[in-house]
């Protein structure tokens, strides 16, 4: 086969930068059960950076899902790669690759902060290039973060296209919720302008946050919640949480966000 398709990326990482996305898949129950109905449960962290921290994380998490996963972190540069095999075990692997995955059939791939580095027009045609390849049931997680994963935004992906948004932060780091504009995926970022349904879902965020400011008492966390309840309220069909969690989420279904 040809080589990898894409282009060499900034490579930038860190440790538990991405903790929330990470603990989001752990415990969403569309990737919870692909993986379990997986024939082989191969997971494709692409694009991982100039050091394989994110990778082995994410494969120590979701072993708590399925603990005979395997995890593939795929670089188009090969002194990553190089670099990264130091790291390899039963469980992770790297290897050469882009947006073709090297061939392999993944049933979940996790390709953050990539795709920010590209242009607009790019995206469509890598997220097909990866479609392609999925497994059966498979999923994808399209996603932008901050330098220490405090702000972060995905796209969940199937074969047919997107599936949902999902908004994640440390409530603590954050004065309104609109300060995650900034960490949009590719795929949104340039359409959060009035009259796009983006930019309504994060101005209808804010008057909530700023409705239920009493809530702060508490704490942003609390306030957060009550947040969510006030936009479900107002007809966003936001995805109810199955626990409460330490992260700041908004997960909404991809017609709430797509362009127009």
């Amino acid at each position: 086969m040809s080589g990898p398709i894409g282009q060499l990326t900034r490579g930038t990482t860190g440790y538990n930068r991405l903790r929330r996305s990470d603990r989001w898949l752990v415990h969403a129950p569309r990737v919870r059960a692909a993986l379990a109905a997986a024939e082989d449960p191969l997971v494709i962290d692409l694009g991982y950076g100039a050091l394989p921290v994110t990778t082995l994380e994410l494969a120590a998490r979701l072993r708590v899902v399925r603990n005979d996963i395997r995890v593939v972190g795929l670089e188009i540069d090969p002194d990553r790669v190089q670099t990264a095999q130091a790291a390899e075990s039963r469980v992770v692997q790297f290897g050469l690759g882009g947006f073709e995955l090297a061939g392999l059939r993944p049933v979940l791939v996790r390709a953050f902060n990539v795709l920010r580095q590209y242009p607009v027009e790019a995206v469509h045609e890598a997220w097909s290039t990866m479609q392609r390849q999925l497994a059966t049931g498979g999923l994808i997680v399209d996603g932008t973060c901050d330098e220490l994963g405090r702000r972060a935004c995905w796209i969940l992906l199937d074969e047919n296209g997107p599936v949902s948004l999902t908004l994640a932060c440390d409530p603590f780091a954050i004065e309104r919720p609109s300060d995650l504009a900034e960490r949009l995926p590719k795929a949104l970022i340039h359409h959060n302008v009035d009259g796009q349904p983006v930019h309504a879902l994060l101005s209808a965020a804010d008057r909530a946050w700023a409705s239920v400011a009493g809530h702060g008492v508490f704490g942003p966390r609390v306030r957060w919640r009550a947040m969510l309840e006030l936009l479900h309220d107002s007809g966003f069909p936001v995805v109810p949480a199955r626990r409460r969690m330490r992260d700041g989420v908004l997960t909404v279904p991809w017609p709430t966000v797509a362009p127009t």
